[in-house]
């Protein structure tokens, strides 16, 4: 991973494909069955890691509160019109022990699977959920000072909040895990990071866990900030991440984390020891359809920029292709996954799937794969491969007016890649529902005396223009609602 400035991350869920495994088999799918062919197409369309989403133990009284609870049924069925209670495995969330599911093959299969996937040249990603357990893991019993502790008041004013657990001296009231701004998680029990002996306890999880894959992708990792964790629960914790993840690295000096992250906090996980955080302001910023505030986002430096993972569905967000028309779609992606950092691709997106799975679900609905958008990120792809774009050099461009008192310009976002035998790429976008043209400047001094070949990577067009001139003048653009060029640029005398 660490060659590829710009990785490449698709992310699977496991328990849902391995259903559908099943049915074609026969018979019960693990890891073992995941088909080497898969893995092939997988590391041929450019892929440097996989992440397998709920790979880990979970128990019955997960599943107990997943499959009573009223407001998760009606997400469920919606998901699911023919939903059976077997479709509902419970949260891949609510850990009972960072072992591999027995179903899935345990963590001789995930080792297997480490393997093979090593062979293609590809890294595995698994879940790290620092803020909670399940309601059944073993410390509830073993341990119960590792978890946030609540009172009979607590439980009669915040039910939401809190629950009542059997332990081995008694009933025990211990807080539900969540965040600052939402009701508990009823499936969950918050770990107490102000215990020096809970934090122990989870950096020794993680090291378990280093030994198993190449890098983890951090549920909420926030939630364990000191300020963050005293707003919710009025106890302030030392800081955990610097520790765990020096800890790890000495167990797995290339081990890669990655921070699910929120309210501006990516810069302050990425100056305690992660290599990537995820980019939800950008997400925002496109779902939202102004491109001003997407242009001045992508003008942060470089250093945060290229620790960033651009993304545009996971399984917390809705799929997007149910979300946006097929055009916002496409300009949204190119944007996406144009910019530095880690390219982070959802399984189904690529089909054009439009209904989002829960983790709780083990189950996902049939649905027709949309041959356009096939298409389009079979192309995309193809440009991500490149070795430009995944380890080359970005450069923000800026759009200049077309001509004085037009001010389609502003709709337009253009950026550039060096590689290391001075290819380059150019990619503008047309970021609005109207016709836009601008300038460019290009930052290529190379150009002078040459004759210019600007190729779509995306499409057919094929423009020729003298490099003298667009020096002089800058390069001349006119975009349709939601276009984008995605060039390469040859020189001939």
């Amino acid at each position: 991973m660490m060659n590829v400035r710009h990785p490449m991350l698709y992310q699977v869920n496991t328990r849902v494909w391995l259903t559908s495994l099943s049915q074609t088999l026969g018979r019960p799918a693990g890891l073992d069955d995941i088909p080497d062919a898969e893995l092939d197409r997988l590391a041929g369309q450019g892929f440097d890691w996989i992440w397998f989403l709920s790979v880990w133990q979970t128990g019955a009284a997960g599943q107990r509160i997943s499959r009573e609870n009223p407001d998760w049924q009606k997400e469920f069925k919606d998901t699911l019109p023919d939903l059976r209670m077997e479709d509902i495995g419970g949260s891949g969330f609510a850990i009972t022990a960072y072992t591999v599911s027995a179903a899935l093959g345990g963590d001789a299969a995930l080792a297997r699977l480490r393997q093979r996937l090593a062979k293609r040249g590809l890294k595995l990603m698994l879940d790290f959920v620092p803020n909670h357990m399940a309601p059944d893991h073993p410390w509830v019993e073993d341990h119960p000072e590792y978890f946030v502790p609540g009172t009979e008041d607590q439980l009669a004013r915040e039910p939401q909040n809190y629950m009542e657990v059997k332990g081995k001296t008694g009933d025990l009231i211990l807080a539900h895990g969540r965040d600052p701004y939402f009701p508990g998680w009823p499936d969950t029990l918050q770990l107490d990071y102000s215990n020096p002996a809970t934090q122990e306890a989870m950096a020794c999880e993680l090291e378990k866990i280093a030994r198993q894959c190449d890098g983890v992708r951090c549920d909420m990792a926030m939630l364990l900030l000191p300020d963050v964790f005293e707003r919710t629960w009025g106890r302030r914790p030392e800081s955990f991440w610097p520790m765990a993840t020096e800890r790890v690295r000495k167990v797995n000096p290339g081990f890669c984390f990655m921070a699910e992250v929120y309210w501006d906090l990516e810069w302050t996980l990425q100056q305690q020891g992660f290599n990537y955080t995820y980019d939800k302001r950008l997400y925002d910023r496109l779902r939202a359809g102004d491109p001003r505030p997407v242009r001045e986002h992508l003008q942060a430096e470089l250093d945060y920029q290229g620790k960033l993972a651009r993304f545009m569905e996971n399984h917390d967000e809705p799929r997007a292709a149910g979300t946006c028309d097929l055009p916002v779609h496409k300009a949204a992606a190119v944007i996406t996954y144009s910019v530095p950092g880690l390219r982070f691709f959802h399984q189904g997106q690529f089909e054009g799937k439009k209904k989002r799975i829960s983790p709780h679900l083990v189950r996902g609905p049939e649905e027709t794969p949309d041959q356009e958008i096939q298409e389009f990120y079979d192309q995309l792809l193809e440009v991500l491969k490149k070795p430009t774009v995944k380890r080359g050099e970005w450069q923000r461009l800026d759009c200049q007016p077309a001509w004085e008192g037009n001010g389609s310009w502003d709709a337009l976002i253009a950026h550039a890649w060096e590689g290391s035998h001075h290819e380059r790429m150019l990619v503008v976008v047309n970021y609005a529902p109207h016709q836009s043209q601008c300038y460019i400047r290009l930052p290529c001094p190379e150009i002078k005396d040459q004759t210019v070949h600007l190729d779509d990577t995306l499409s057919s067009a094929s423009y020729v223009r003298e490099g003298n001139e667009l020096l002089a003048g800058g390069l001349y653009l006119d975009l349709g609602p939601w276009s984008y060029h995605v060039f390469t640029l040859d020189l001939k005398k």
